[in-house]
């Protein structure tokens, strides 16, 4: 272990005896409603420097991802203002293969938009470079469109597949199945 890291070990016995310590999760919004240490606060890892005042700076800040490569990143960008932030060794894959308690989604297991069109995009590209290969070359065209779409969406922030994606209907919230009783009726 380093000045700058904890293991899992560590911070079950810290949290175990009550020590005061923010545990900030800096996964994507959809890993982290997946499945998450308990108490941990979710700020994605580029919105870290935009919120540093909701890291404290009187106790220790943990920060945490899949693996502990993402927290380590962060924690560089970080560790001038937030002297005290930590890295989770093995991040939250070191915590369950650890057996510790994870709190996570149950009803559905939905990819998060980000992963859903970073698929899209390679399937289109495959399928361009594919049907370029055995049927036209023309169909390079479509390979620069989808490159042009993520060079778009890196530069301004708007992704034009995401956006289609949110309206797929993987994506729409389920239908509540409960009835409300009619208004003034009696039960």
């Amino acid at each position: 272990m380093s000045l700058t890291s904890i293991t899992v070990p560590d911070l079950q016995q810290r949290l175990a005896a009550g020590e005061s310590l923010q545990l900030i999760d800096i996964r994507s919004h959809g890993e982290f409603v997946a499945e998450h240490i308990p108490h941990a606060l979710n700020i994605p890892m580029e919105r870290c420097e935009a919120r540093l005042g909701d890291l404290h700076t009187e106790r220790p800040v943990v920060l945490i991802c899949q693996s502990g490569r993402r927290a380590a990143m962060t924690h560089s960008w970080l560790s001038t203002d937030r002297p005290n932030a930590l890295i989770l060794e093995g991040g939250t894959s070191a915590w369950k293969q650890a057996g510790l308690p994870i709190v996570s989604e149950q009803v559905s297991h939905r990819w998060s938009l980000e992963r859903q069109t970073r698929l899209g995009a390679g399937l289109l590209i495959l399928l361009g470079l594919t049907l370029a290969a055995t049927v036209d070359p023309m169909w390079l065209g479509l390979v620069a469109f989808v490159g042009l779409g993520l060079t778009f969406a890196g530069a301004t922030d708007i992704c034009l597949m995401g956006i289609l994606l949110t309206k797929a209907p993987w994506n729409r919230p389920a239908k509540s199945t409960c009835a409300a009783a009619p208004v003034g009726s009696a039960s």
